[in-house]
């Protein structure tokens, strides 16, 4: 093959359609492709940090990428930790594979570094408690008045949509006006990017003072850090510090700790001795009370009959979020038509959310069936422990499916395929990401949606 620079400029363009920025920036970038021999690519990264977190979390991803972009299927791709820049293996260049390298560039700042303010709107006041949530509230107020000391860490769990950060910035704002301490809020994805900043350019101190001063760390899906060494040991050792010395902790995830099995077990633990409450959907009732708030916030002449709000609570059920998305487009809708919104418009006004509300819901089983007859394989290889790619694929396609096109939690489905909840995440976070760079994938995946009777817009992330 030609060992040029075009293979590894094509490879990348498809990562930076499928990666976040901020994660090509930090682990694509930073690359410098060295040379193709005997069927292997050489890729030469900073230092030894690098080379172990690119290898562990995204070989398989450059991997796919380069057989998109027309490399063997059977191609190996080897990291090695650069020299100095003088002595730096030169990289791949269009006309020759060993001409000298031109001097090496400053990165671009990430932004890992840039604080996420805690939103004002985010109160107590305006968080409608009901029986699924009264809990987790009364839990939070408790916090707000007594951080430190009433329950740390506080642990909030629950689905997209309920609340969950809501609350957590509503005990900051209360904290910051009622007693001046100082507050943090990140989420963890956030706090990784500063990690790597700080691995980067040596600048542990400033990490450590941003976030080991602080009298209250709020920290958004936790979930984030599960296979995440170095960051991940980095939040254990702050995590430790703020707790010995009194600072209050608040964290929010997805999952229960205990469905947490790529996070250390130690941060398990630490999770488990304080208070954890989850946030559920809420009933017909609560949802009915969040819209009446929501609409009495609007001016008078865009506010919808109570009538409207019934429809609305009886019928949009998913998630809060969700109601939240029906309101505004019912109030939209009338502002627009300069029109007062009835009941026998919103069939029509919604009927994007209705439908989705409304359609039967899919099984695993049914989702395993549709998987195994597209690609002509037995049910048992669902739950098999066969790694043959031809079985391993599918049955991920399977798990990514159930994921994307049913309410079951991730824990549901692992016990689904007789498989951990690690296992998983991993799969739903693999044909992801492949299908932007696999169309023949991708277009297997749409297929069987379609069977399914689903849109392929839902499978989008």
């Amino acid at each position: 093959m030609n060992s040029d620079l075009g293979l590894w400029k094509r490879a990348t363009e498809n990562l930076k359609g499928v990666l976040n920025p901020e994660i090509f920036s930090n682990w694509i970038e930073i690359i410098t492709p060295v040379t193709i021999r005997d069927n292997s690519l050489l890729l030469a990264v900073d230092n030894d940090f690098y080379q172990d977190w690119i290898e562990k979390n995204y070989r398989s991803f450059i991997q796919d990428a380069l057989v998109a972009a027309g490399a063997p299927a059977d191609l190996t791709v080897r990291f090695e930790v650069a020299a100095a820049d003088a002595q730096r293996p030169e990289p791949l260049r269009p006309e020759t594979a060993r001409e000298v390298a031109p001097p090496k560039k400053a990165r671009p700042k990430t932004g890992a570094s840039q604080e996420m303010s805690l939103n004002t709107a985010f109160t107590f006041e305006s968080f409608v408690s009901g029986p699924q949530n009264s809990f987790a509230h009364a839990a939070a107020q408790a916090v707000s008045k007594e951080p430190g000391r009433a329950y740390n860490p506080l642990y909030i769990y629950g689905q997209t949509g309920l609340g969950k950060t809501h609350l957590m910035q509503a005990i900051g704002n209360y904290i910051v006006q009622s007693s001046g301490l100082s507050v943090r809020y990140v989420s963890s994805e956030t706090f990784v990017n500063d990690y790597v900043e700080a691995v980067r350019n040596n600048t542990f101190t400033a990490l450590h003072a941003r976030y080991r001063s602080v009298d209250v760390l709020l920290i958004d899906d936790v979930q984030f850090f599960c296979g995440k060494g170095g960051s991940r040991d980095e939040f254990f050792h702050t995590f430790h510090k703020l707790y010995m010395a009194g600072k209050q902790i608040v964290i929010t995830s997805d999952l229960p700790p205990k469905d947490l099995k790529d996070l250390d077990a130690r941060l398990v633990s630490r999770f488990e001795g304080g208070l954890v409450t989850e946030v559920e959907n809420p009933d017909e009732e609560t949802r009915h009370a969040i819209l009446r708030y929501k609409n009495s916030l609007q001016e008078k002449k865009l506010r919808l009959n109570e009538d409207v709000l019934k429809f609305m609570a009886q019928n949009i059920k998913s998630n809060v979020r969700s109601l939240e998305g029906a309101l505004m487009r019912a109030i939209g809708y009338g502002k627009l038509h300069e029109t007062v919104v009835t009941v026998d418009m919103l069939p029509e006004v919604l009927k994007d959310q209705l439908s989705y509300e409304q359609r039967k819901d899919l099984t695993c089983a049914e989702i395993q069936e549709a998987v195994v007859r597209y690609f002509d394989l037995r049910k048992t290889d669902m739950t098999s422990d066969n790694k043959e790619r031809g079985i391993a694929e599918p049955r991920m396609i399977a798990m990514f499916l159930c994921r994307k096109l049913t309410t079951l939690s991730s824990k549901a489905i692992a016990k689904a395929f007789e498989r951990e909840h690690a296992t998983v995440l991993h799969a739903v976070k693999t044909i992801q990401a492949r299908m932007q760079i696999d169309s023949k994938l991708a277009d297997a995946v749409k297929k069987i949606t379609t069977t399914l009777g689903r849109d392929a817009s839902e499978l989008a992330p």
